[in-house]
């Protein structure tokens, strides 16, 4: 009889544990509320669109106040209509713009469980035409935004809420949230690019590898992805690119991708943006500190991926 109360004990407290997993197996995000960054670029359209393929119950795209979101963000997606997607002006070095989307966050959902920095800014490509100014903005664009959601996000992140009235709701019911920082193989080894894009890709790293013990305890876990060469519709011979994310594809011929990237292409920003939703996701539930290189195994074949 002992021995049945034992089995029955334990049986109830697995399925306690599973009630309350901040995570459903099946890696939707339903109830989930979301910041995406750079939400006018290539890959931060791909991580929208991928979160709400998840089940999101809301996203919030953020984009430069002197963008347009009718004509740079990407569309309420008609497959996914229950995720709501709302444009949202906001300046990604600005810590009260920071504080603000956060207030704002909480106060129309009552939760925050995903931020996805994604932000990125390559600079001059050599170290004769950088300025000291100009590693001050790479740094300010590529890492700061990274920091900024360190250090802000995972108090509203801890905050449970029960199940609301709104499509895709679901309660939380323990603190939890994801932190996801998109950055580039730059962040890993010299001469991707130019210096201050190598430099400031180094620090958004620096800042997933800090964050782990920050977030000790917070059940917030920060993860980072480094991203090689993709494809994402730009040429700098049209201007000096330095509002791109990540170095244009056309850079390497077709010949020279089939010979230094082990899956013979460019990448897609959408290949990106499914890995942010894996980090995003339960999938992901024991994954922290990581650094998911989504490269096509260029840096493994040749660590210099990108002619200077």
């Amino acid at each position: 009889m002992a021995e049945g109360n034992a089995q029955q004990t334990q049986q109830s407290e697995v399925d306690e544990s599973e009630h309350f997993s901040p995570y459903r197996s099946d890696g939707k995000l339903y109830g989930f509320v979301c910041v995406v960054t750079g939400a006018t670029q290539p890959v931060g359209k791909a991580i929208v669109a991928e979160l709400a393929a998840h089940g999101a119950a809301c996203i919030y795209a953020c984009h430069t106040p002197s963008d347009s979101p009718t004509d740079d963000l990407p569309p309420q997606p008609s497959t996914h209509p229950n995720t709501k997607i709302i444009p949202y002006p906001y300046s990604i070095t600005s810590e009260a713009d920071t504080l603000a989307l956060i207030d704002d966050i909480l106060n129309a959902w009552g939760r925050l469980d995903v931020w996805t920095s994604s932000t990125g800014l390559l600079g001059p490509p050599s170290i004769t035409s950088t300025s000291p100014r100009d590693l001050t903005l790479a740094f300010e664009t590529n890492a700061v935004p990274a920091f900024f959601a360190l250090k802000y996000a995972p108090a509203a992140m801890q905050k449970t809420t029960p199940r609301g009235n709104y499509p895709n709701a679901a309660p939380k019911d323990v603190p939890y949230g994801s932190i996801v920082v998109v950055t580039s193989v730059a962040g890993t080894y010299g001469g991707c690019w130019g210096p201050a894009f190598t430099m400031a890709s180094h620090a958004a790293l620096g800042v997933v590898r800090a964050g782990v013990a920050v977030l000790k305890g917070t059940g917030v876990r920060i993860n980072g992805i480094t991203a090689g060469q993709i494809d994402v519709g730009v040429d700098l011979r049209e201007g000096d690119g330095g509002e791109q994310q990540f170095p244009p594809a056309r850079l390497q011929g077709a010949e020279v991708q089939r010979r230094v990237v082990g899956l013979e292409r460019a990448g897609r920003p959408e290949e990106v943006g499914r890995v942010a939703g894996f980090l995003a996701s339960g999938f992901s539930s024991y994954v922290t500190g990581a650094e998911m290189r989504v490269d096509g195994g260029a840096s493994v074949m040749n660590p210099l991926t990108v002619p200077v």
